[in-house]
């Protein structure tokens, strides 16, 4: 092992300790450059001490040339970020090839982006028409009921009953509109994404 502090020392001194440095003339030795625990560059021929080589070395060959670097190893926040890079890249990778497995080309996204958003309509439109029917119901009830309190009669409850039915229906279907709207926003969103990945993919 030799310290590279102490070859300076020999090339000032004018001392041949050149020759120490270099391996030999044997082109198979090699020389591991690592840095100690005090800083200090170190030239070993026997390899790095196992509580170095984490810490990055480079081999040289016996003309002192570097010919390999081996950086140092991760810590546990670069490992975790790799890790989480590498699992992204993979996710990525399946969405694509899923991607391209359902279309073709740019029209194809277009046809089925239409097809989705009519579809979406669609239920809109007939959630909207039954609670038009049900507004009109609604409205015959309590047209009876008024009836019935203007011959100061009490409202039957079934008649009540019919018309907190009327209501809960007219409510849920005010829920679904809004889930079928929430879904149309969502479904355009999605299929603009899938395309511009999909114009991405298909101009490589």
């Amino acid at each position: 092992m030799l310290k590279l502090g102490t070859v300076g020392l020999c090339w000032v001194l004018g001392v041949g300790c050149v020759a120490s440095v270099q391996a030999d003339d044997n082109p198979g030795i090699l020389l591991y450059r690592y840095v100690d625990s005090r800083g200090v560059t170190v030239l070993d021929r026997q390899g790095v001490p196992a509580e170095y080589s984490g810490k990055g070395y480079e081999v040289l060959n016996q003309r002192g040339r570097v010919i390999q670097v081996v950086p140092p190893a991760p810590t546990a926040d670069q490992a975790r970020e790799a890790q989480a890079a590498a699992q992204a890249a993979k996710v990525q990778a399946d969405a694509d090839a899923q991607l391209l497995h359902l279309y073709s080309s740019l029209a194809d996204v277009d046809r089925a982006r239409t097809r989705k958003l009519a579809e979406l309509d669609g239920l809109i439109s007939v959630a909207q028409g039954n609670i038009q029917n049900l507004s009109t119901q609604q409205a015959a009830l309590q047209g009876q009921a008024a009836d019935q309190e203007r011959a100061g009669r009490q409202v039957p409850q079934s008649l009540i009953d019919q018309m907190n039915d009327v209501r809960d229906q007219q409510q849920n279907l005010k829920v679904d509109i809004l889930r079928y709207q929430t879904a149309r926003q969502q479904a355009d969103t999605e299929f603009a994404q899938d395309r511009a990945r999909l114009k991405q993919l298909l101009a490589q």
